[in-house]
């Protein structure tokens, strides 16, 4: 018989370091930029990524010192508020809302591009912060992410 894989078996809080950082696919999707509604609280994404998220492979370029160099990067942990706020498809919200990874999930199907061909990644559809005054994000909303 087969041990269960650990997101399975183990609550955000019961997971290792190592365990924890293994759920990020690699989509890109919480380095965009997000709107929301001030009247509604409803919560829009943007095309428009961090300057320090490489758009070919969704993963940080300064990941160690991303609070350092990233003023408004956050750091989520098992507890934080902030997973409500990730897309619907973050594996960290979904399993802290007692959902299932999806099988196009690296650790499910085994293979890293997975997010990639599944099309959940921000792969070649941002565009860098740098390149986008802040006034102009309402024009970069997408409803691709949600």
């Amino acid at each position: 018989m087969t041990e269960q894989p650990f997101w399975e078996r183990k609550t955000l809080s019961e997971m290792t370091a190592e365990e924890w950082e293994a759920l990020c696919d690699g989509c890109g999707r919480c380095c965009v930029h997000k709107l929301q509604d001030v009247d509604t609280g409803v919560l829009v994404f943007t095309n428009v990524a961090c300057r320090a998220l490489d758009h070919d492979t969704g993963r940080c370029t300064v990941y160690e010192e991303r609070q350092q160099r990233i003023a408004d990067c956050l750091v989520l942990a098992h507890d934080s508020p902030w997973l409500r706020y990730l897309p619907s498809t973050c594996a960290y919200r979904l399993l802290g809302e007692g959902q299932p990874l999806p099988e196009w999930h690296p650790l499910v199907s085994g293979d890293p591009d997975s997010v990639h061909e599944a099309g959940i990644s921000v792969r070649g559809r941002v565009v860098s912060e740098a390149k986008v005054h802040p006034s102009q994000l309402e024009e970069h909303v997408v409803t691709w992410i949600d």
